[in-house]
Formats: structure tokens, sequence, C-alpha cells
């Protein structure tokens, strides 16, 4: 029987069953993953609360369900770290942001609601960008969060906490929110799977907004089929949540067609972006795979869509929500928000109305031009990142979300695969987008491609 803390980096549905099979309980597995969290975190600085209590009360709980043959579902047992900017019941919600280290919350967002409802154990909080509006997990209240496989480099952001936790096996899985990218761009420098859904799929209930069109609710994980099973439990219609977005009534599930079928879209929009060799390489062998599993690959554009463009309408309108949501912070002295966030907020309070409003609309069109684009092919394929991780003392590129925030901007589902590494060994990752609710095919074709392609997650070296 492997020991179970030789389990800690299998998929959480491979634990599942070996929870299912009686072969670990889900009180060995949490105590494994505490136990490595405490050797590992203070020098990861993944998580910045870890709840041991309240996750051995949950695995007790679980394991005595098991015993009983009681089992929720897949995930009850289950190990899960969430981001810092999603409400845990009794746990200050930091963002963070130094200002908001309490109080706690009253109670659970609603996908964390849904997760524990589910039987899923919540180890702890990860770090982050301070109020999300960030790409490196370079906080100057809580500290950095280091890179996995090389320390002193960025695990991206700002779900980076949640990223490197997968990474680190720390945890089975794990939330995080994403507004231009910042789920699936710290998945793929640390070369993990990541789900940004639908937009209004997975309530936002309970989460401190950056801006309310761009943001989402979705898991990290070390498999597709994690992140389907994530998906099953959190993505249900919430309607309390006012950016919650019901199916529509006449929706058909999609009919998953043979890879031979498919047509991917691949964006001449993004061919400026500049990328580093590795990851044009990388995306070119990628795009051959898909191409031998039958796949017709077709180059497609968006009329007038300029990445660097799009991305800096997201980010004012950011910007702008970010100062209405934290304005109360913004007179204080001395100030409890860094130099580079109050700047950042302020800009966002200033900007005039009818920026703004451009800015809005900018965002518009290309969400309709990009909907009406995917009605012509099964998926987008891009790079997810234009580089691989970088030191934290080299300038964050500015390219960093122009191959994701598309994916926000449109509302449309989006999903980071790893697609290999560079000369460094540093990962590397492939990004599928797809028709609003159909995440079921983004699952099936990135599967299928990993299948033929043998890509796998990089051991970290700890």
């Amino acid at each position: 029987m492997t020991p179970v803390d030789q389990m800690l980096g299998w998929p959480a549905f491979e634990l599942s069953a070996a929870l299912d099979a009686g072969a670990i309980t889900s009180l060995d597995l949490t105590r494994a993953y505490l136990a490595r969290i405490q050797g590992l975190n203070p020098r990861l600085n993944a998580y910045l609360c870890v709840l041991p209590e309240m996750a051995l009360q949950a695995a007790e709980n679980a394991a005595l369900r098991a015993s009983q043959g009681r089992r929720l579902g897949p995930l009850d047992g289950m190990p899960i770290a969430v981001k810092d900017n999603i409400d845990v019941k009794g746990v200050p919600t930091t963002a963070g942001m130094d200002c908001r280290r309490s109080p706690p919350a009253g109670e659970d967002a609603q996908a964390v609601r849904l997760l524990r409802a589910s039987g899923a154990v919540i180890l702890g909080k990860t770090n982050m960008d301070e109020a999300a509006m960030g790409g490196t997990s370079d906080n100057p209240f809580f500290g950095r969060t280091h890179h996995p496989l090389k320390h002193g480099y960025t695990p991206g952001g700002s779900s980076g906490g949640s990223a490197a936790a997968v990474a680190a096996n720390l945890c089975a899985a794990a939330l995080g929110t994403d507004t231009l990218g910042s789920l699936r761009i710290p998945a793929s420098y640390c070369g993990v799977a990541a789900l940004k859904p639908t937009f209004g799929l997975v309530s936002t209930r309970g989460v401190c907004p950056l801006c309310h069109r761009l943001d989402h609710v979705g898991p990290i994980a070390r498999a597709i089929e994690d992140l389907q099973l994530i998906l099953d439990v959190i993505g249900r219609y919430d309607p309390a949540c006012p950016d919650a977005r019901a199916a529509p009534a006449d929706l058909e599930r999609p009919q998953i067609k043979p890879l031979a079928a498919c047509t991917i879209g691949t964006l001449r929009n993004l061919e400026e972006v500049a990328a580093e060799p590795a990851v044009r390489a990388a995306y070119a062998a990628a795009l051959g795979v898909l191409a031998s599993l039958g796949c017709r690959v077709q180059s497609v554009d968006l009329q007038d869509y300029d990445p660097a463009a799009a991305r800096r309408s997201g980010l004012l309108c950011g910007e702008a929500d970010a100062a209405n949501t934290h304005a109360a912070f913004l007179g204080e002295s001395p100030p409890s928000l860094s130099r580079e966030v109050r700047a950042l907020i302020s800009y966002g309070r200033d900007v005039s109305g009818a920026r703004l409003a451009r800015a809005h609309r900018h965002l518009d069109l290309i969400a309709f031009e990009f909907r009406a684009l995917l009605r012509s092919v099964d998926v987008v394929v891009t790079a997810t990142t234009p580089q691989a991780a970088f030191p934290f003392d080299q300038p964050v590129p500015g390219t960093q979300g122009d191959m994701t925030a598309l994916a926000n901007i449109s509302g449309c589902p989006a999903l980071t695969i790893p697609m290999g590494t560079d000369p460094a060994g540093l990962p590397l990752g492939l990004q599928f987008i797809g028709r609003a609710h159909a995440e079921a095919t983004l699952f099936a074709i990135a599967g299928a491609f990993l299948k033929a392609a043998g890509t796998k997650h990089p051991l970290p070296d700890t």
C-alpha cells in the first residue's frame, strides 16, 4: 500500500478513489497535508492562514461517513485551500490587504459553502497580490509567495498562493479568482491546471471584488478531472448573487464531437504579442499535436482587436471598481494601502466618467465580436502566457495578461493546462477558450491533448 505522504502528489480524483476504497482516510490525508504545510510553507509562503482545528474536525466527520458507506460525493474528505479574498466563516478575509486583517467573515462565500456541503475539508487561506491588483504574489504586507520550482521567482498572480500550494502538494486543489487571468497565469507558471468558468456560473457572493464585470471564481488543480469535480459542485446558479447568470433556458448540453470533427481557432491578433522563443516553440508543437489528433487548425482574427488596448480597458474598469470597494481606506492616515495600490485605486477614483464609459463600451464590442467568432470554431487555443515565471527583481512584463484577458472580457470559459517547459525547466501553459457553458468541450479537447502529448506537472524540488 502506498504511504499517505507519497499520495500528496496524486490528483484529487485518484485520492477520491483511494478514499472510496478505504486505502486511506480523510484524517490520514489531512494530517499529511498539514504536516507538509508545516514543513514547506515557511519557505514558500503559499498560505497566509492554516486552519488545522477546523480541517481536522471536517476530516474526522468525513472519515466517519466513509466508514459507514455514506460519502457525500467525490470531494467528501478532500483537503482544499481557498484564496484569501474568498470568505471562510470565522476567518478574516484580508484580500492581501493590511487594512482587512479583521473582523472575521460572518459567513462562508457561496463557493466555500457548496464545497463544505460536498464534504470538502478547508485547509486554510492562501496568499495573493494586495487587493488582487497584481500578477506576482509579491505582497508588501504578507510577504512573497515563491515559485515551488525556483525560489526567488514569482508563481504568478494574483492567485499565486493557490497555484503554488497545488503545485507544491500542499493541498489537493484550491479556489482562486480571475479578473484578467489571475487563475490561469499562476497555474501556467506553476505547471498545473486551472479553469476560469463561464461568467456568472460560479457565484462571487462572499468574494472581495476587483471588477464586477470581469471577476470569476474557479479551481486550480493537478488534473482536468479535478477541475470537473469541483465545477460540478460550485457551478450552480446563485439567485442571491447580483453577478450570477442563469444558463439560458434553451441552452442545449454541448455535444462532444470526435476530435476529427473539431475546429481549433488560432488568433492572428495574438501573433504580435511579444513572446519568449520557448513559448512560441511549445505552442507550435502543441498545435501540431492537436492536428495529429485530427483537429482542423484554422487561423482567425477579430477586427480592430488590440490585446494590449483591451487589457488596459479592463484594468481601468478594475481600478474604478476598486476605488468604490476600498474608498474607506483611501483617506486613512497613516495609510494602510501600499503606495502602488493606493496609486492604482486613486487613479480609478479620479478617472472621468466619459473615459470609463468608453472603456466599458470597448469591452462590450470585443465581447460581442469574440462570441460571434466562436460560432465558427469549437475552441480558440493560445499560449496562456507569453513568458515563463521570472525573478521577483525583474520588471513585470507588460504582456503578462495579453493572452488571458479576452476570456474575462467575453465571459467565455477558459482552461489552462501544462504544455511543456522552457530551457530552464520552468513550466509553460496552453489555453483553451470556448463558448459560454461549453466547459465540457474544453475538458474533452484538452484532455485528449494531454494524453497524446504526455505532458506532466514537474515535481517541486523540495
